[in-house]
């Protein structure tokens, strides 16, 4: 798949053709068809941000697309819908999630920080149940993604 990565922080952003993500069990993979950019990608970007351990590294983590592959414990999609997620990934599990607090959950996970994000092809979203939402079919990708945490934050 192609993907915008870096390999230093604060290095050069380059288009790159990677390996397709894997798709745990938990998480379904989504084929990207519109992605914000952020200030918090240029944080990322610059190592400002401690949830990048990893280099290289590809930024993005507003997005909208579709579900091209579905983990075996994911119970409530399956391959086809259009989606986004939340900026704050939630593990559905914790006092916190199950207290319905998702958005401070203690293990949340973030693409384009805790893992590979949006800027590329495919995109893995980890405890897909609780962290995809349904796109209807009058909002287009591109708005879904201008939205992403922009409008949660506003």
């Amino acid at each position: 798949m192609r993907a915008v990565r870096y390999d230093a922080f604060g290095g050069p952003l380059r288009v790159l053709e990677v390996e397709d993500p894997a798709c745990p069990p938990d998480a379904v993979v989504v084929r990207v068809e519109a992605t914000g950019v952020c200030r918090s990608d240029w944080h990322g970007w610059q190592g400002h941000d401690d949830d990048i351990q990893v280099l290289p590294h590809v930024p993005g983590h507003e997005l909208a697309g579709t579900i091209e592959q579905v983990g075996a414990e994911v119970r409530r999609w399956a391959v086809g819908p259009r989606v986004t997620t939340p900026f704050v990934c939630a593990c559905g599990g914790c006092a916190q999630c199950v207290a319905g607090n998702g958005q401070v959950c203690l293990h949340q996970t973030q693409p384009g920080f805790t893992h590979w994000g949006s800027f590329a092809d495919l995109v893995v979203i980890r405890h897909a149940d609780v962290n995809l939402v349904a796109l209807p079919d009058d909002v287009d990708s591109v708005t879904a993604a201008g939205l992403g945490c922009r409008f949660a934050t506003a």
